[in-house]
């Protein structure tokens, strides 16, 4: 369960690295504009400082997560679970945030919070048992 935690809690982090990309990266391009329903590139252009902001929030927790693994796997399973713990769980917080706060959004709430809870949860069972 341990590897299951550590690889679920690893794809977690991809997905927001990607999600990094589109937000500080891409934010006025057309793609990161239709994963985030952006109505056109003048709205785009105006959030645009907001976004690249939040995209490196992201950034930091998948870099957390990833640094955690590492840690984990070279033999410092306390400091790497503690740092997995906190990235996974902080991205499955702020997908609960999402979701509480902004119902018509809840498809992309689930897509930024599952695998990270998955994560946490066979982590925290693999270390249990």
């Amino acid at each position: 369960m341990v590897i299951a935690g550590l690889v679920l809690a690893g794809i977690a982090a991809l997905v927001h690295v990607f999600i990094f990309y589109l937000e500080s990266i891409a934010w006025t391009g057309e793609r990161a504009r239709s994963v985030f329903g952006i109505s056109s590139p003048q709205a785009a252009e105006a959030t645009k400082d907001l976004a690249f902001n939040q995209g490196f929030y992201n950034l930091f927790l998948a870099v957390a997560v990833l640094v955690g693994i590492v840690l984990f796997s070279l033999g410092h399973p306390i400091a790497g679970a503690t740092l997995v713990f906190t990235g996974a769980g902080s991205m499955v917080a702020a997908s609960l945030v999402l979701l509480l706060s902004s119902r018509d959004k809840a498809a992309a709430a689930l897509k930024q919070g599952v695998i990270p809870a998955l994560g946490v949860i066979a982590l925290a069972v693999g270390l249990v048992i």
